[in-house]
């Protein structure tokens, strides 16, 4: 049976995963120095560890409620190719698990969705109830294609 291995995290109450081989760490929120004329969705900018990070807002892309108070949240650091050298990290409430689904616990969704998800959505993953969890919903971000979008967007 094939799975999928994904980070599961939380912005506004609601469940989003993406495929861990894009995370490289979670680090505790920390100043963002802000960078005058950026988009809304470009929180500012850090220095992790000598390395300058761009922190996104990913609420601001995905049009999701704003989660909690920033000195509560996390970053999530992403492993990007794109970026040329200078690292990419996105906010969120907070960072459940990593989790192993198995492919039938996921509803890849068709050409023909009633809604338009710009494709940044690869599926819904369907979790079922264990010792620690309650059943829901997570809906599987690509996160790839949002990163890809931003930086192509930014380029024109």
């Amino acid at each position: 049976m094939a799975t999928i291995d994904v980070v599961e995290f939380e912005i506004g109450g609601e469940h989003y995963a993406f495929d861990i081989h894009l995370a490289r760490e979670i680090v505790e929120m920390i100043p963002i120095t802000p960078i005058p004329g950026a988009p809304p969705y470009i929180a500012g900018i850090i220095n992790l560890r000598g390395e300058i990070t761009n922190i996104i807002r990913i609420n601001e892309i995905l049009s999701l409620n704003k989660g909690r108070n920033v000195e509560d949240q996390k970053i999530i650091v992403l492993v990007t190719r794109e970026n040329e050298g200078s690292g990419v990290g996105i906010i969120v409430d907070e960072v459940h698990s990593v989790n192993v689904v198995p492919e039938e616990d996921i509803e890849k969704l068709g050409e023909n969705t009633s809604y338009d998800t710009s494709g940044f959505i690869k599926g819904i993953i369907k979790v079922k109830k264990g010792e620690d969890k309650k059943e829901g919903l997570v809906i599987w971000l690509d996160m790839e294609k949002v990163l890809g979008d931003l930086i192509y967007n930014h380029e024109e």
